[in-house]
């Protein structure tokens, strides 16, 4: 086996991921991997471990498949893409920028009302809770 080539248990401790998400995104066409064994196990490279990373970071700011699918598919039109397409392409990687970022903003809103209430719990504990002697 080639040394660049990984199977999906090291590309799963490597990312995070189950081996049940990873094969989950290789049906949805997200990933494939770049290469099988003899034996027919699946064969992945630090480009696919790459991939894989990138759908996970988008995962938690609730992009669609069909999103992932195709910012993935922007990132490797950007490889090869020349001139006025390769300027669209740009484009559409500045819109999923926003999107991301204002997904960012909108976790952060979320995160401070969840600290706040957590506050607000703990203050209830605080003046309901029975002296210590």
């Amino acid at each position: 086996m080639n040394s660049q080539h990984m199977q999906i248990g090291e590309v799963a401790n490597r990312t995070g991921l189950s081996l049940r998400t990873i094969r989950y995104y290789e049906e949805m066409e997200l990933v494939t991997p770049s290469a099988r064994s003899a034996g027919g196990f699946r064969l992945y490279t630090e480009d696919d471990l790459a991939r894989l990373s990138l759908i996970k970071r988008m995962k938690p700011l609730d992009f669609s498949l069909e999103e992932m699918r195709d910012l993935l598919s922007v990132v490797d039109g950007l490889e090869i893409a020349r001139g006025k397409k390769r300027e669209a392409l740009v484009d559409r990687l500045r819109m999923y920028r926003e999107a991301a970022g204002a997904r960012v903003e909108a976790i952060r809103t979320q995160l401070t009302t969840a600290e706040e209430f957590a506050l607000e719990l703990e203050a209830e504990v605080h003046k309901h809770q029975a002296p210590r002697v």
